[in-house]
């Protein structure tokens, strides 16, 4: 966030002495002068959201100019506001989330300092392209946005084109032209005890090696199984068939905000709406019914979506804790094609 802006406002001080309120930024119908004045108002919106743990719209506030601040007092702003969001995000619990529209109504503070990023960077960009002048942000910020924010964009050859594309400011060979997007925070579900938080491509490739994808996990964790589930998360990401709501979750106990283990799905429902899904516990949480919890949880969702139908589950012939789970969570054993593992299902209620 702070790096962002600092560029921001090294680029544009430079230029304050140019005409702003008579040249389009870009692509944007708004002036240069009226862009800076958003990138402003975003900043110090986000940072509301924040610090006033909002969740059902926005903090009721706006941001004006003094009357004659010219070019130069708006950048001040800027920088100014940045820091605001930068302390906000730096104070606030990972666990807190706050309202933001797109997509699931809420955002943690990773995802409101990657939407602070990813306006500094884009509107930094329309003005730039109004008056002329060269600009290519850092690569790291870019892929930053892109990593917790567009899940479902496959990476570029470099993030910073890819970014423009996805956003529908430039073209990537191979790829169609963009005329609408949005970005896409992660998706929560909460439970009785827990919250199940949606992983990002960026947790995806921290949990996938030897990191703990922004979490703070109990003695023993993350598992084997996360890291190698998250793995094959990335990988669909750079692949570019992953689609965020049909991922990773990762189970955070409400009452200390531990992470206690993983559950998901293989991919997106198939053509007969058929959704395979998988888990596992740290040690130290089996026993407590919090893989049945969430298992009932995160199938209902599923089979609340137009798409699924069938919530599929494969469990090796030994693992009768794992059997008991799925029976507890109301799934019925089928025959199973291969001859190590059990399969079980749970079918979308049909009745009314």
């Amino acid at each position: 966030m702070e790096q962002a802006v600092a560029e921001c406002v090294s680029l544009l001080g430079a230029v304050t002495e140019r005409d702003w309120e008579g040249v389009r930024a870009g692509r944007l119908e708004w002036s240069c002068r009226e862009t800076a004045v958003h990138i402003a108002e975003d900043l110090i919106a986000y940072a509301g959201q924040l610090a006033g743990r909002e969740q059902d719209g926005y903090s009721p506030f706006e941001l004006s100019l003094e009357e004659g601040t010219d070019n130069a007092g708006a950048v001040r702003v800027i920088g100014a506001m940045g820091v605001l969001l930068a302390a906000a995000v730096r104070t606030t619990p990972r666990d807190v989330r706050a309202f933001h529209p797109y997509p699931f109504r809420s955002a943690n503070r990773d995802g409101f300092a990657a939407m602070g990023v990813a306006e500094v960077l884009l509107h930094t960009h329309d003005i730039c392209e109004g008056l002329g002048l060269s600009y290519e942000p850092a690569p790291e910020l870019c892929d930053f946005v892109l990593t917790r924010l567009f899940p479902h964009v496959q990476p570029g050859p470099t993030p910073w084109p890819t970014l423009l594309w996805a956003t529908g400011r430039g073209e990537l060979p191979g790829r169609a032209p963009v005329t609408g997007w949005r970005w896409n925070n992660n998706l929560v579900i909460g439970t009785e005890r827990l919250t199940l938080e949606g992983v990002t491509p960026a947790a995806a490739d921290d949990l996938s090696t030897v990191g703990d994808g922004g979490f703070e996990w109990i003695e023993g964790g993350p598992v084997e199984g996360t890291r190698v589930g998250a793995g094959l998360i990335h990988k669909q990401y750079e692949d570019g068939v992953h689609r965020p709501e049909w991922g990773m979750y990762v189970l955070v106990r409400r009452e200390d905000g531990r992470a206690l283990g993983a559950m998901g799905f293989h991919g997106v429902p198939d053509e007969a709406g058929r959704v395979e899904i998988g888990y596992d516990l740290v040690e130290g949480a089996r026993g407590h019914g919090y893989a049945t919890e969430a298992l009932r949880t995160l199938s209902a969702w599923a089979l609340a979506r137009d798409e699924a139908r069938t919530v599929v589950a494969m469990v090796e012939r030994g693992n009768l804790p794992s059997q008991n789970v799925l029976a507890r969570a109301g799934f019925t054993q089928v025959p199973a094609e291969d001859p190590e593992h059990l399969a079980y299902e749970l079918r979308e209620s049909r009745e009314g």
